[in-house]
């Protein structure tokens, strides 16, 4: 994180309520495979990396940037098939969210009998 408290952001930035999934999803304009298949693989990462970010920023903003990475780890059409599913994302999403969660939890236990 930018080190900015997310809920005060800058002076110049509207506060929006929190837009639910579904219509920050509408709002996008959807990517397509067949965009895709003129991307090279990085491009594509990158493409659906832009396309998730700010769907699961709206739901863990401050894990968003790692949940993002998790995910786009998986396959291509998968992420594809999560960006047009909305039930699906939130799944994947919960699912990162608990091992990132498991994680932390297994390093400070770690940290303890470190001490």
């Amino acid at each position: 994180s930018s080190g900015i408290n997310a809920e005060y952001g800058g002076s110049n930035t509207v506060r929006n309520p929190m837009l639910p999934m579904s219509e920050l999803m509408m709002n996008q304009e959807p990517l397509s495979s067949q965009i895709l298949n003129h991307a090279n693989p990085q491009e594509q990462k990158q493409m659906l990396g832009e396309k998730l970010y700010p769907i699961i920023q709206a739901a863990q903003p401050e894990l968003a940037g790692k949940i993002t990475g998790m995910l786009l780890e998986m396959e291509n059409s998968e992420i594809l098939h999560m960006l047009e599913d909305n039930t699906s994302l939130n799944d994947k999403v919960n699912e990162a969210v608990a091992v990132l969660q498991a994680h932390q939890q297994k390093l400070a236990d770690q940290q303890k009998i470190a001490k």
